[in-house]
């Protein structure tokens, strides 16, 4: 686990500006509602596919941490097809867990899977964006992230809007896609994010730009101990992360 204390602030992110369609003149915001609605129905198969079922592993850890704080009223931000409410209402059985995300198309998919769980009196999906959580300040006991946070449009606003409607004493917990640092793994990584990861999303999701798009914001997402002295510069405080599986995803923490 590491701790850092210094920020510097910084305007803009190279991240931000990385969108799934080049040759698209929408917001990236939209575009990533529209690239999230595309692979909807294939979405959940392909994460298990291409991470050889580990990411339901990096979502467990991530959902421990909250466990000593014992949350109930959660919110989990980005929530896709609900993958993160599902487990947090199972580990940590909150009174109320609200899931937003910018893709109905996702949201459609998690609503389905909540009813069949009989979550449905527990977890809520709605349509939202990050960057203007429709809540009162100081809302939520938690607030969990998974995959998420390279796809805000504007980094800072999004983390501000979730320190805003996190209670004072709650925690953030942000699980990400990071770049491994060991010299061989890495280049086995790149391979794969580079070639294998597009081609099998062309073939299995048709969606060859939405696989694309991963690598390209990945290797341009602030990460590890840049993100970090982002949050503390924003206010969040006992910031740390955590690198997991050879440093290809890392869990990221703050308090308010």
């Amino acid at each position: 686990m590491h701790q850092l204390c210094i920020f510097a602030p910084m305007a803009n992110f190279a991240h931000d500006h990385v969108v799934p369609y080049q040759d698209s003149e929408l917001e990236k915001k939209q575009q990533v509602a529209n690239m999230f609605d595309s692979i909807a129905g294939r979405y959940d198969f392909m994460n298990r596919f291409l991470s050889a079922g580990i990411d339901v592993k990096w979502r467990k850890k991530a959902i421990n941490l909250l466990k000593p704080l014992q949350p109930q009223n959660v919110l989990d931000v980005a929530t896709g097809t609900g993958d993160v409410a599902i487990m947090t209402a199972r580990m940590l059985q909150p009174k109320k867990i609200t899931g937003i995300d910018i893709s109905e198309g996702m949201l459609e998919i998690g609503r389905e899977k909540i009813v069949k769980q009989g979550l449905s009196a527990i977890i809520d999906l709605q349509k939202g964006d990050s960057e203007t959580i429709n809540f009162p300040d100081n809302s939520f006991d938690a607030i969990t992230v998974a995959f998420g946070v390279r796809n805000f449009q504007n980094l800072e606003k999004g983390l501000k809007e979730m320190l805003r409607v996190l209670k004072p004493g709650g925690k953030l917990v942000v699980l990400e896609f990071s770049r491994p640092k060991e010299p061989v793994f890495k280049t086995l990584y790149n391979i794969y994010m580079n070639l294998i990861a597009p081609g099998v999303g062309k073939m299995l999701a048709k969606n060859k730009e939405a696989y694309q798009y991963l690598n390209d914001s990945v290797q341009a997402f602030p990460e590890r101990e840049q993100l970090v002295s982002i949050m503390q510069g924003l206010g969040y405080r006992d910031t740390s992360y955590k690198t997991l599986t050879l440093g290809i995803c890392c869990i990221y923490c703050g308090s308010k």
